[in-house]
């Protein structure tokens, strides 16, 4: 009787692993996407050069994963000189920290389409624990037989915590950049072979 336990046990496991489809990011689908106050209006932006996979089986959200790389000299607010200002050492010191990674831990409040993603978010040399809130877009075949999956992710964090502390005090005293960033990302996702 053990023994037929165990048996039982390795193959419900095995199942479930089994069923776990993995993704890689399609990078000509997907935008990763944060925007910041700048005195009364917001800038908005982008990290054009990213890569990474995910875990997503329906249902089964223990199985769910994360795991993405950004190259943080792609940032893109379509105004050279201040891109280049945000790579240099007075924000993201590219050339210290050329990475930005995320990869998640767990997975919580699943409700429909929507989940919460917990992960580790590793930015100019700090990591801190993070929540996106997801909205998920399901799994279907594009007309080229390739299975997609697909979400939005959204998160806000103060930049300040992560040593990106650069700023201007005006004559009224407010600051020139806001430090909260509200970040969006659209992944759409390749199933990868078996």
């Amino acid at each position: 009787m053990k023994s037929m336990f165990l048996v039982t046990v390795f193959m419900v496991i095995f199942s479930i692993r089994a069923g776990a489809a993995e993704y890689a990011i399609d990078t000509d689908h997907s935008t990763v996407g944060f925007k910041i106050r700048h005195l009364f209006s917001w800038v908005n932006g982008t990290y054009d050069t990213f890569e990474g996979s995910f875990v997503y089986e329906p249902e089964v959200p223990d199985n769910w994963s994360v795991s993405a790389k950004i190259d943080a000299s792609s940032i893109n607010t379509n105004v050279a000189p201040r891109d280049k200002h945000l790579r240099s050492a007075d924000f993201f010191d590219v050339e210290k920290y050329p990475s930005i990674t995320f990869k998640s831990t767990e997975v919580t409040d699943v409700a429909g389409d929507t989940a919460k993603l917990h992960g580790i978010l590793s930015l100019h040399g700090v990591e801190k624990q993070v929540v996106l809130d997801l909205e998920i877009h399901g799994v279907g075949e594009d007309p080229w037989g390739n299975v997609k999956s697909g979400f939005t992710a959204t998160t806000t964090v103060n930049r300040t915590d992560f040593g990106l502390n650069w700023n201007e005090t005006l004559e009224s005293g407010k600051l020139l950049v806001g430090e909260e960033v509200k970040i969006t990302i659209d992944v759409e996702g390749i199933q990868q072979g078996e």
